[in-house]
Parts: structure tokens; C-alpha cells; sequence
């Protein structure tokens, strides 16, 4: 154990760039912050710092051995948090971001749910549709739908979600049923923002192009559309799901239905996963498959 005495002691006067700063930080006292520094020096045969009555400067050394050091620093505390944390209650703030329409149906029942059950536990739930940098912007955890793009994020799939093509039964009265993803062509279809839907045909991924009167961004008013007979729409399950159930809704081209999409839980690749976002992690992953649907 002698050769980390006063390596703690050293990583903080560089970062506080006094011995004193170093003493407020680690509670202690400036004396003993000199002895363990010296002795340090003084196993290593080299100085670390140029001590002047106005301030401290880390040598070309100094600067070396910090680089080496602030690493093994920093994962000896989080070592030791996650031993404290195996004995204890989750507890402190979680920063989760989420899409609008799948945080307000689906993700915010469950948190509240959460923070019943975690009654230490702060969350602050923010729902948007902006992909944030989750570092730069504090995040400790984002839940994100479908394909996932390129990331440096670690991610855990928390459930599968379906994707359904479907319509009213009074537009299908009126228009017929496409059996063929050719047909589509043929009909209304009440799109978002992308031109293009996708399906699986006989295993290959297919991009079918669509078009129709109406184009919105929201599921809410693609599905109200669908609901009063205006056309034909693509929709994860959590919009469509008890209309399909009532029949107030009917899927269509049930043999060109995509592969299933990912609902993920993303956290940053170079961050410890602290207790509590692990214990949110897995709540929601056990919740939402429960709730499969």
C-alpha cells in the first residue's frame, strides 16, 4: 500500500494548484499534505512541483505522473462507490431524456411508478425529440426507439416494439384493401415526416415511397386521420394497439410487417453506471415487457 501513499494528495494540489486548495478538498490539513507530497518526491526521486511563497507549479514530471495517475484516481473512488452502493439504497437525481409521444404514453406512467417505489430518488424527465449529447448535456440515461444510429453510447434494449400498417374499416369499405405493397400507391396514406415506409418482402428490407393528402409529424393526428377514414397509416404499436384490439382500426399486410424495432435504454460509454441508473435500467426493461403489447 506504500506506493499509493500521497498520490491522492498529489492529483489534488495539481488540481487545486495550491497546497491549500489541496487540504480544503481532502479535509485535511496543509501540513499533511506537504508530508505526504515529500515523501512521494522523495520515492520517486524526482520533484513534482516548484514551490514558490506566491504558488506551485507542476515540473515536466509532475505533469507526467499526474497524467498516469489521475486515472487510477478517480477509479479507485468510483471502486469504492460501487462497493457503498451494493449496501444501499438507490437514492439521488437521474437526468432521462425521452421522445414526446412515447415519454408522454408509455415512459411517464412508468417513472411515476419509480419514483413511488424509489422514494430517494429526484427525476428530472425530459421529453423531446432533439438526439441531445447526452455528456455535454448532463444526461444520465436516453431512451430512444427503432434503429439505432452510430454512437459512442452504450445501450441496452429494454423491449421490442411492433410496427403496424392499418386503417379504418369504413375507409376499406370505401377504398378496398391493398394486398400488395405496389397497391399502396393506390391509396391514401397519411405519412409523417419520411416519404418512405418500411417493410420485410420474403426477408429483404423494402422502402415502399407513399404519398396522400395528409402529412403531419404528430402520431396523435396520423391516427385520429386513420380513425375517421382518411387513409391508411404506419404507426408503432403504443398508438395503435387498443384500436386494433376494438376494431376500430385493422392491419393490413400482415405478411410484409417489418422486423420487430429496438426500445433502448442509452448511457454514456465512458461513465460508471451508477446504482440508481442501473436500478431504473432494469426496472423499466422488467415494466415494459410486462406491459408488451
Amino acid at each position: 500500500m506504500a506506493d499509493w501513499e500521497g498520490i491522492n494528495e498529489f492529483v489534488a494540489v495539481v488540481e487545486a494548484e495550491s497546497f491549500t486548495g489541496a487540504a480544503t478538498k481532502l479535509n485535511t490539513s496543509v501540513a499533511n499534505i506537504s508530508r505526504r507530497v515529500n515523501a512521494l518526491e522523495q520515492r520517486l526521486g524526482s520533484r513534482l512541483f516548484v514551490r514558490t511563497t506566491r504558488k506551485v507549479s507542476v515540473t515536466e514530471a509532475g505533469a507526467t505522473y499526474y497524467h498516469h495517475c489521475k486515472p487510477l484516481v478517480e477509479g479507485l473512488g468510483l471502486a469504492e462507490l460501487a462497493i457503498n452502493q451494493l449496501h444501499s439504497s438507490p437514492q439521488g437525481k437521474i437526468k432521462v431524456t425521452a421522445p414526446v409521444t412515447f415519454g408522454e404514453q408509455v415512459l411517464s406512467p412508468l417513472m411515476h411508478e419509480f419514483l413511488l417505489e424509489y422514494p430517494q430518488i429526484e427525476l428530472d424527465l425530459v421529453l423531446s425529440n432533439q438526439q441531445f449529447d447526452l455528456v455535454q448535456e448532463g444526461f444520465d440515461l436516453a431512451i430512444r426507439l427503432g434503429r439505432l444510429q452510430d454512437s459512442s453510447m452504450m445501450a441496452r434494449k429494454l423491449r421490442d416494439r411492433n410496427v403496424y400498417v392499418c386503417a379504418s374499416p369504413s375507409y376499406i369499405e370505401k377504398h378496398g384493401e391493398p394486398h400488395t405493397l405496389s397497391e399502396l400507391k393506390r391509396h391514401q396514406c397519411l405519412r409523417g415526416s419520411t416519404k418512405y415506409w418500411r417493410f420485410d418482402d420474403s426477408g429483404s428490407d423494402r422502402l415502399i415511397h407513399v404519398d396522400g393528402r395528409l402529412q403531419c409529424n404528430s402520431g396523435y393526428s396520423l391516427m385520429d386521420a386513420a380513425l375517421k377514414g382518411l387513409g391508411i397509416v404506419q404507426l408503432p404499436d403504443y398508438y395503435v394497439q387498443p384500436y386494433l384490439e376494438s376494431g376500430e382500426l385493422i392491419e393490413l399486410l400482415t405478411a410484409y410487417r417489418g422486423d420487430k424495432e429496438g426500445i433502448w435504454a442509452l448511457y454514456p460509454q465512458n461513465r460508471m453506471l451508477t446504482s440508481k441508473v442501473r436500478t431504473l435500467i432494469d426496472y423499466l426493461s422488467e415494466a415494459l415487457s410486462n406491459n408488451d403489447s
